[in-house]
């Protein structure tokens, strides 16, 4: 059948859709590389080892900044990820069939909560938990461990954790459910029918088969929580120092721009933020392009296996 003037308006449309996404990535990349260009100088003042930030004497050290993403980022995920696959096998594979329907959608319905309503639900719930009961009964089963030393002030890298923790859940559950259900009926059958019980077959046929998709949900929700904002701004404490401990106050990469970037006036400064911009948008682009091609890796390359095999 002749292509008619409908299928090349709709095959244009939809491939000028399929196009625009990528660019608008990659223009906004350009701009902010080319903000940062300053920042790149020998004389602006700008370092990511470094550990001062001071405006007025033009030093801009973004270790700390980058040391309080990765580690909050690093111990949430430590946190979700275990409960999220653990919900994405109930979800998928444990629950009443009736139920997981639901059950999924509660989980999702987890990722819809807007950030600004975790940070005001940390300020109002966490962060005082944190001061009267967690931060010292933690202090008290672990008297020597420098992690969880100093002054119990409640907003601190701990609280940032725990928020980041539960609104990265649902992504990781959402995506390992997703990869599991991809996973060919027959290998459960085939556990099954060997006398594996309903959990070894879980553990020994769909699991190891879908691991590459699991990482890769991991990974997505790494890469959420390297730049999460308002929730984590509200709670971490916002002190440009090192932190040597979960007790103490910090600094995210993106909360030092939601903080200085409104009140941002000298050129070394605007410099300086769009670095730590570029910085936060390069680390976050290659985690998302590292999980979502594990993701596809497990849902296609080996469905692809499986059919040629056949």
């Amino acid at each position: 059948m002749p292509e008619t003037p409908a299928d090349r308006a709709y095959r244009g449309y939809t491939t000028l859709s399929a196009i625009a996404i990528p660019a608008l990535v990659c223009v906004l990349a350009v701009l902010i590389a080319r903000a940062a260009l300053p920042a790149l100088a020998a004389d602006s003042g700008v370092s990511v080892i470094g550990r001062t930030w001071d405006v007025g004497r033009g030093q801009f050290g973004l270790l700390p900044a980058l040391v309080g993403t990765l580690t909050t980022s690093f111990f949430a995920l430590c946190i979700a990820a275990p409960l999220g696959l653990g919900a994405a096998v109930v979800a998928a594979e444990l629950a009443p069939r009736p139920l997981r329907a639901p059950l999924a959608f509660l989980l999702d319905l987890l990722a819809a909560i807007p950030s600004v309503v975790y940070g005001l639900w940390a300020l109002a719930v966490v962060v005082p938990l944190l001061r009267t009961r967690v931060m010292p009964a933690l202090a008290d089963a672990f008297p020597n461990a420098a992690l969880v030393a100093g002054p119990q002030y409640g907003p601190s890298m701990l609280a940032a954790v725990l928020v980041l923790a539960i609104m990265i859940l649902p992504y990781i559950s959402a995506v390992a459910r997703e990869v599991l259900l991809a996973v060919p009926r027959t290998q459960r059958d085939a556990a099954l029918a060997l006398g594996a019980t309903r959990w070894e077959m879980i553990r020994d046929a769909v699991l190891p088969y879908a691991r590459t998709g699991l990482i890769g949900g991991v990974m997505l929700g790494l890469g959420r929580a390297l730049g999460e904002t308002m929730a984590v701004t509200m709670v971490i404490g916002n002190r440009h120092t090192l932190p040597t401990s979960l007790f103490e106050p910090g600094y995210t990469l993106s909360s030092l721009l939601a903080n200085e970037f409104g009140e941002a006036s000298a050129e070394g400064h605007v410099s300086a933020l769009m670095a730590a911009a570029c910085l936060l948008l390069g680390v976050t682009l290659l985690v998302n392009g590292l999980a979502q091609w594990l993701v596809w890796r497990t849902q296609h390359g080996r469905i692809g296996d499986h059919r040629g095999a056949d």
